[in-house]
């Protein structure tokens, strides 16, 4: 993996780090369609353009992680296991953002 690192970096190649993956880690961001749609019905939701912004970068992040797990792990459990870890943290990390399940600086209201 290193190599592999070591080589991109040195070729500046991103293909060659994540194959297949330009188009994969965006479709998660038609998610944040929803919430646009909801802004514009209801007055419920309220979501500044710093809050796409977050959840934007948080999406991007969730595909990244679950697309290197699917091309890089072959056995079927440990792909799951691990897709699932990614999705617990990023809904914990969102629960926290959103509405300060733990009570960290960095919690919403």
């Amino acid at each position: 993996m290193v190599g592999i690192l070591f080589q991109a970096l040195i070729i500046k190649d991103f293909n060659l780090l994540f194959p297949n993956m330009t188009k994969r880690i965006l479709y998660p961001l038609f998610f944040l369609l929803i919430p646009l749609i909801g802004t514009f019905i209801s007055d419920e939701i309220n979501w500044s353009l710093f809050d796409f912004i977050v959840m934007g970068f948080g999406l991007i992040f969730l595909g990244t992680a679950i697309n290197f797990v699917v091309n890089r792990e072959k056995n079927l459990k440990r792909r799951i296991m691990f897709i699932g870890i990614f999705l617990l943290i990023f809904l914990v990390v969102w629960a926290e953002i959103a509405v300060g399940v733990f009570g960290t600086s960095f919690a919403g209201s």
